[in-house]
């Protein structure tokens, strides 16, 4: 099966061109002045339409368990979402329980996974449990394509490690060549606050963002950036939300440590106030970190554009206000951290590009370039070239929409963006050369995502 895209503007992260593309089977077979070719077995017209490579997610957590629930999206219901809103590969996160091994844990993931996905996927790993037999097995993760392992300094009693934990699992990234990945929160601190808070009285949901001040975040993500100075292990800080956490990536970038970071559309565009709205709305917008108050989005805007923060990515975590948010009514420690987002990513950050907060060569390299390359999937993934898998997006930057939990295909009953308008919407998406989304329509299957072993990072200093 050939497919050309014809007359479209062909966007990488390294610039930009009238080109068409040329796709056979699977993989891109040419990218070459407008006509060369003239036949193929699929011709999708792209005039007025940039042709960008496939989102790359890089933080997803489909199924998760989480306080006595699961997130909402199943890896079916989350991979066909986040095909309609122009993302072809999705990192999801598996989930070790305490007293379980990482290999089972891995096993279990993929027990999820394998089968359902409508886009390709991959995997990180959670370190709840650091001791001799989970550092042993890192090395065999590795082996089977998974090599970023994420711990929480939040969180005690659930998934908190201590310092001298996260001190040794990164040792064993050093030796390994792997990444460690950081829930940078100081989660002693916070739990005491957020006991003071509920004896005080305070249940709503807008105490979970006051209990949790970005001050604890800077604090935490400063003394990780330490640890792996001391080791030598390269650190990613996930889900990064406040100017405070931001300085310290930076001052370790400028340093030339190996330190590198993500936000999420939610900490661009929302904030605590969000939270504060009244009859228990604000617990739409629980996540952890939380959301910030508004001054901090032009901190995180600047550090996209300077490479401080180097990835955007959701941190996809769906529960539904009913039942699943509403487990907290009067106790805002009750309800389920997270968000959805896996949809909107894209159009969230071209907007970014409409408003003037960032190129379009940088649309594309901090929401599928960038990721790739962090995470070893470049190459196959995150260009528009010869060679690579024919995971495409054309475009539309002139379309008009309106983001609501009526239209998305999440697999939740509210949008943390309902009624925004937006310039911009995904027009045709290719995934390994199989048209998924067209006119306006799902065309994908389940199952057609295959799982992705990943190379080590390609994006170290």
């Amino acid at each position: 099966m050939r497919t050309l895209i014809r007359n479209g503007t062909v966007v990488n992260a390294t610039g930009r061109l009238t080109a068409d593309v040329l796709v056979d089977g699977e993989t891109i077979a040419a990218v070459a002045a407008p006509g060369l070719f003239t036949e193929a077995d699929n011709i999708i017209d792209a005039t007025g339409k940039y042709v960008i490579p496939g989102g790359i997610d890089a933080h997803t957590h489909m199924e998760m368990p989480f306080g006595g629930t699961s997130s909402n999206d199943t890896f079916a219901t989350g991979t066909t979402a986040a095909a309609w809103g122009g993302t072809t590969t999705i990192i999801d996160f598996a989930v070790q329980a305490r007293g379980t091994s990482l290999l089972s844990t891995l096993d279990k993931w993929h027990a999820k996974a394998g089968g359902h996905c409508a886009i390709d996927y991959a995997f990180h790993m959670i370190i709840s449990e650091v001791d001799d037999n989970s550092l042993k097995e890192m090395a065999p993760c590795i082996d089977a394509g998974v090599n970023s392992f994420k711990m929480f300094m939040a969180y005690p009693g659930v998934f908190y490690s201590t310092d001298g934990e996260i001190l040794r699992a990164m040792q064993q990234a050093t030796e390994t060549g792997s990444m460690i990945m950081m829930h940078a929160e100081n989660g002693i601190a916070i739990d005491q606050l957020v006991a003071q808070a509920l004896a005080a009285g305070y249940g709503d949901p807008v105490h979970h963002g006051l209990t949790r001040p970005p001050e604890l975040e800077g604090e935490a993500t400063s003394r990780a950036i330490q640890l792996a100075k001391v080791t030598r292990a390269p650190l990613y800080i996930v889900h990064l939300s406040a100017r405070h956490a931001l300085a310290a990536v930076a001052e370790a970038r400028n340093a030339g440590q190996n330190v590198f970071a993500e936000t999420c559309p939610q900490y661009l565009y929302l904030s605590i106030e969000d939270m504060a709205r009244p009859d228990f709305e604000g617990a739409k917008f629980v996540a952890s970190p939380p959301l910030r108050p508004k001054d901090h989005q032009a901190d995180l805007w600047r550090g996209l554009r300077t490479n401080d923060l180097s990835v955007v990515s959701t941190d996809h975590c769906p529960f539904c206000f009913k039942d699943q948010k509403e487990l907290g009514r009067g106790d805002f420690s009750k309800i389920p951290n997270g968000m959805p987002g896996v949809e909107h990513r894209m159009d969230l950050l071209h907007q970014g590009v409409v408003a003037g907060e960032i190129s379009l060569e940088r649309w594309v390299e901090i929401s599928s370039t960038t990721p790739a390359r962090m995470f070893g999937l470049h190459g196959r993934k995150g260009t528009v070239a010869p060679g690579a898998d024919a995971d495409i997006v054309v475009y539309d930057p002139a379309a008009k929409q309106t983001i609501s939990a009526l239209t998305h295909h999440m697999n939740v009953d509210y949008s943390a963006y309902e009624g925004m308008e937006i310039t911009g919407k995904v027009d045709t998406v290719l995934s390994r050369g199989s048209v998924v989304i067209a006119d306006g329509a799902f065309h994908g299957r389940e199952g057609h995502g295959q799982f992705l072993k990943r190379d080590l990072s390609q994006y170290l200093i």
